[in-house]
């Protein structure tokens, strides 16, 4: 995981709506699914990106994959993002 590849899984729309959709809480694969207008495996391939980004993170409960945000990367981008601002605004 860095900064390059979560910053390329951030550059598409579905996948900043994905996250969007995250912010929420906890969701199947499935679930996520039916907000978009796309094949299950088209959005599976866009959380797989996120994943493999550290964007977010999934647990299995029985035969379901859940995800969810994982936090703690998107506030080191956060901050590094914070951290490029002119210091003296």
């Amino acid at each position: 995981m860095s900064l390059q590849s979560t910053l390329r899984a951030l550059a598409d729309p579905t996948r900043r709506k994905i996250l969007e959709i995250l912010k929420g809480g906890s969701m199947s694969a499935g679930e996520i699914s039916e907000r978009f207008e796309m094949t299950a495996a088209a959005v599976s391939r866009h959380l797989s990106v996120l994943k493999d980004a550290g964007l977010i993170r999934d647990r299995r409960d029985g035969k379901f994959i859940f995800y969810e945000l994982n936090a703690s990367v998107l506030e080191e981008i956060m901050l590094w993002i914070s951290n490029l601002k002119d210091p003296g605004e």
